[in-house]
């Protein structure tokens, strides 16, 4: 079957930012006897033009669309960037009878929800290497009964519990050509994902609904050769995706000591989690060539983090962000000001820590997005700031009260 992956992102938050996940969908899609055609609409002038080119160039019979951000997190002034999205499914239906099925990390979080705002016909909660193969192999017999199928979601119909978690990693691609001419860009760092899954359960996190609670990995040497034959086509520099590179530390460790013994050399980075990081791990990152981490530490104070379900405090934070400094290696920090229990206090509190740890990079968020599942949903329910989880797919945010406006005011002041 001719099968047409669309990644609809437009979008540059922080970085440039590779469609890795429609990328393995590409090159599971391709290993089960598909013809795949894949257009990255970020930085196209006209998307809904070039999806149009597309259709009529490939002329599918499956058309896949990609929903990574759902808006963008922005308190003061939000975007809501579905309506884009929902442009390219429009444009889709215009010039063609193809059946139209919805993924990606935004997706996952409200399939449902998106699934009848975009008005597709089909939607894959959760991993889709395995089940959007699935769902061809039905539809090239003509069979639209899929619901069966994990994580799939059927427009108007109910969906299958059961998300697509599959455990064995290493059974699925870490790689696509078709993201390979975008990654010889200066501007972009090559993501690399090798492991699945947080079990850190923080209050307003949506990762579980995207990826389960469960860790899922990669063999690290399985990683390595990856990197390596891509560092072979003059691509250097990467970047792990993995929500925490150290979680666990043991898979790091591993992956370091693989990574280290590649030639050419490649430098990367990646996302810590400021709890119990080790001197050992940390020099094993940057002989391994680590040389930037996000580190997000999120707040300050011990009680604000208790808060958010973390399982680190302050000094931890300060004695991973020293190490990191001893080796060599950049920091790029985060403060999410505004959660429960957050008051002026603590803001300065947080403030000040943050300006002790002598960062490269600091950035700062006001106010908490509100997710479907999570604590911080629940919470703000109890409080009446929602009436219901069922309406948080256009934005909603969490402030604590007595912060507003003076919060802005603070921020805009600086450190």
């Amino acid at each position: 079957m001719k099968v047409l992956l669309v990644s609809a992102n437009t979008e540059r938050v922080n970085m440039v930012t590779l469609p890795l996940g429609l990328g393995l969908v590409a090159a599971a899609t391709r290993r089960s006897g598909h013809e795949v055609d894949f257009v990255d609409l970020l930085g196209e002038e006209d998307p809904t033009g070039a999806v149009r080119h597309a259709v009529a160039s490939h002329r599918p019979g499956t058309i896949g669309i990609a929903v990574r951000n759902i808006d963008d997190q922005c308190r003061e002034n939000p975007r809501f960037l579905l309506e884009g999205t929902r442009a390219v499914v429009e444009a889709c239906r215009s010039c063609s009878d193809a059946p139209i099925v919805l993924g990606g990390a935004g997706y996952s979080i409200f399939p449902r929800e998106v699934l009848a705002y975009l008005g597709a016909d089909f939607g894959v909660a959760g991993d889709g290497e395995v089940v959007f193969p699935a769902l061809l192999a039905r539809f090239g017999k003509g069979d639209r009964n899929v619901s069966d199928l994990p994580g799939v979601y059927v427009r108007g119909g109910e969906p299958h519990t059961e998300r697509a978690l599959p455990n064995d990693l290493d059974a699925l691609p870490l790689w696509d050509h078709a993201l390979s001419t975008a990654a010889a860009s200066p501007d972009v760092w090559v993501p690399i994902q090798s492991r699945r899954g947080c079990p850190n359960g923080c209050s307003y996190c949506s990762t579980a609904r995207i990826q389960g609670r469960t860790i899922r990995r990669r063999s690290p040497g399985l990683v390595a050769d990856v990197v390596g034959d891509l560092a072979r086509t003059g691509l250097r520099r990467f970047y792990f995706v993995d929500n925490s590179f150290n979680i666990p530390e043991s898979h790091g460790r591993a992956l370091c000591g693989a990574l280290a013994a590649l030639r050419p050399r490649v430098t990367w980075r990646c996302i810590l989690y400021p709890e119990k990081v080790s001197e050992e791990f940390v020099a094993a990152m940057a002989a391994a060539g680590c040389t930037e981490v996000a580190l997000g530490f999120e707040s300050g104070s011990e009680r604000v983090l208790r808060e958010m379900n973390k399982r680190f405090t302050p000094a931890d934070v300060r004695h991973t962000s020293d190490l990191l400094f001893d080796h060599g290696i950049r920091r790029t920090g985060f403060l999410l000001l505004g959660g429960p229990g957050e008051t002026r206090d603590s803001v300065e509190e947080s403030l000040s820590f943050a300006r002790s740890l002598r960062l490269d990079d600091l950035r700062i968020t006001v106010g908490i997005r509100i997710y479907p599942g999570t604590p911080l949903a629940q919470r703000a329910l109890t409080e009446g700031i929602i009436e219901s989880e069922g309406g948080l797919l256009r934005p909603r945010f969490y402030l604590a009260p007595g912060l507003e406006p003076w919060i802005y005011g603070r921020i805009a002041a600086g450190l």
